[in-house]
C-alpha cells in the first residue's frame, strides 16, 4: 500500500471530482429520461400555447422518441461505467485487491441512491416541469449522439430482423389518444371520472374508429313511402310516423327517388289546397315535387368524417349503400350524436330509451337488434363487436347458425338464451354474465 501522503495528491482529488461530477450526469440523464417519457403532451402542448419555449423543446425532442431514447440511455451508460472505472481505480490505490469489491458496493449505492431512485422520484412528482427544463440540453445531447445512436439504431434493427422482429421508425410512443383514453380509465377507476363521462369522452375520441355500418338503422327497419300511393295516403303515413324525414321509393325499395320532409310536405299541402280553396286538390297534388334529393354514402365512412359532412352539407340524414349500390340501411346526425351522448329519446319515439334491469336471477332481457357497443356501454360489459353489431349477431356468429327460440348458448363469460325469434331474426335475448360482476360506483 501506498504512502498516504503520497495517495492525496492532484490525481486523487480530480479523481474524486471526476467521479461526482459523472454521478451528477449520470442523475440528470435518469432524470431527463423518466420525465421526458413521463410527461403529458397535452399539458406541454398547453404550456407551449402559453409561451413555454421549455415545453416547446420538450415536444419537439419527444418526436423522435426512438433517437431520444438512444441518447439518453447511452449517454448513461457512458458515465456510469466511466465513473465505475474511476472509482476502482481509486479503491484499488488505496486499499490494493479489496479496493474492487469496496468500489463495486460504493458506487453501487451511490448510483442507486444519487443518479437513479432521487432523481426518477424528482421527475416523476413533476414530469411536465423537468421535462421542459432538460429539453434543451438533452436536445444538443441527442444531436451530439445522433451518428452514434444511428449506428447503434442499425445494428439493433438487424439483429431484430434475424429473428422476424420489425420495427416501425414512425411509430411514436405517445399516442394521444391511447394517452387520454388510459387517463380516463384510470380516472374511473380511481372514482374520480363518472362513468358517463368516461363513456362520453371514449364516444368521441373513437369516432374515427368506427364506420357508419357500424350504428345504421338496417334496411328491413327503414319505414318509406311508395311513390306510386295516393297523395291522401302518403299524407297520412307521414303525420302517423315518428319521424321527420322519409324516403320515397318508386317499384322496389331498393329504388329510392327522394326524401320527404314532414314540414316541405305540410306547407306544400297547405299552399296548394289554399291556392286553390278546394279540399280535393290533394287528390293532384304532386308529393315528389316537394321530395328532395337523396344523399348516399358508403357503409365504410368513418363516423367522425360523416359528422363533418352532414355538417357540411346541413343535412342530418343519409341513405347508406354497400360497394354494389345496394341500399344497406340509413343513418342521421343523431346516431352519431348517440354514440357519444349516448340515447337520445323524446316525446315522439317508438323506441323508448332501453333502460336494462337484471331480474331475479340476474338476466337482462334485451332487443336482438341492440347493438353490442350499446350493452358494454350500459352495462360495463366487454362484448367483442369485431365480428358483429348487434348482440343477436354476435349469437348468430357464435352459434354458427339461426338458434331456434329457447336455444341456450355460452361464450365470452355470457349465458345467451334465444327468447324470442321472428322467421330468420332473433327479436329477443337474455343475456347474464357467467361471473358477477362487481358494482362500480359512478
Amino acid at each position: 500500500m501506498d504512502d498516504p501522503n503520497t495517495m492525496l495528491d492532484a490525481a486523487f482529488w480530480m479523481t474524486i471530482a471526476s467521479i461526482l461530477v459523472l454521478l451528477m450526469l449520470s442523475g440528470f440523464f435518469s432524470g431527463s429520461e423518466t420525465a421526458l417519457t413521463a410527461a403529458s403532451r397535452s399539458k406541454l402542448r398547453s404550456r407551449a400555447d402559453k409561451g413555454d419555449p421549455g415545453a416547446q423543446a420538450a415536444l419537439a425532442v419527444t418526436e423522435d422518441s426512438e433517437r431520444l431514447i438512444g441518447a439518453i440511455l447511452l449517454g448513461n451508460n457512458v458515465v456510469n461505467i466511466l465513473s465505475a472505472s474511476l472509482a476502482t481505480a481509486l479503491f484499488t490505490r488505496l486499499f490494493g485487491a479489496s479496493g474492487v469489491a469496496m468500489a463495486t458496493l460504493v458506487m453501487t449505492v451511490l448510483v442507486l441512491i444519487f443518479s437513479e431512485v432521487m432523481p426518477k422520484t424528482y421527475a416523476i412528482s413533476a414530469p411536465e416541469t423537468v421535462a421542459s427544463r432538460v429539453a434543451r440540453p438533452i436536445r444538443w445531447v441527442t444531436r451530439l449522439l445522433s451518428p452514434i445512436v444511428a449506428v447503434v439504431r442499425f445494428i439493433v434493427r438487424g439483429i431484430l430482423g434475424v429473428f422476424g422482429l420489425k420495427t416501425d421508425p414512425e411509430t411514436h410512443m405517445f399516442s394521444v389518444q391511447e394517452e387520454i383514453a388510459g387517463a380516463l380509465s384510470i380516472g374511473h377507476a380511481a372514482g374520480a371520472v363518472h362513468k358517463e363521462d368516461r363513456d362520453r369522452l371514449l364516444g368521441a375520441l373513437d369516432l374515427g374508429n368506427r364506420t357508419v355500418e357500424e350504428i345504421m338503422r338496417h334496411r328491413s327497419g327503414i319505414q318509406m313511402i311508395d311513390a306510386a300511393r295516393p297523395p291522401a295516403e302518403i299524407l297520412d303515413a307521414v303525420l302517423a310516423s315518428p319521424h321527420t324525414r322519409l324516403p320515397v321509393y318508386r317499384d322496389e325499395r331498393e329504388n329510392v327517388v327522394g326524401v320527404i320532409h314532414a314540414k316541405d310536405l305540410l306547407r306544400a299541402v297547405n299552399k296548394a289546397i289554399r291556392d286553390s280553396g278546394d279540399p280535393g286538390a290533394l287528390q293532384t297534388f304532386d308529393v315528389m315535387a316537394v321530395a328532395m334529393k337523396p344523399y348516399f354514402v358508403p357503409e365504410t365512412t368513418a363516423l367522425d368524417e360523416q359528422m363533418r359532412e352532414f355538417l357540411k352539407r346541413r343535412t342530418h340524414f343519409a341513405l347508406v349503400v354497400d360497394e354494389y349500390g345496394t341500399l344497406r340501411g340509413l343513418i342521421t346526425l343523431e346516431d352519431i350524436l348517440e354514440e357519444i351522448v349516448g340515447e337520445i329519446a323524446d316525446e315522439h319515439d317508438t323506441e323508448a330509451d332501453q333502460t336494462l334491469t337484471p331480474n331475479a336471477q340476474g338476466d337482462y332481457t334485451v332487443d336482438g337488434g341492440m347493438t353490442i357497443r350499446d350493452l358494454n356501454r350500459q352495462l360495463d360489459w366487454n362484448l367483442p363487436d369485431d365480428e358483429a353489431n348487434t348482440a343477436a349477431g354476435l349469437v348468430i356468429h357464435m352459434a354458427q347458425s339461426i338458434p331456434d327460440q329457447g336455444q341456450v348458448f355460452s361464450f365470452h363469460g355470457y349465458r345467451f338464451e334465444v327468447v324470442a325469434r321472428r322467421e330468420n331474426r332473433i327479436t329477443r335475448l337474455r343475456i347474464r354474465p357467467l361471473a358477477p360482476v362487481p358494482l362500480v360506483d359512478d
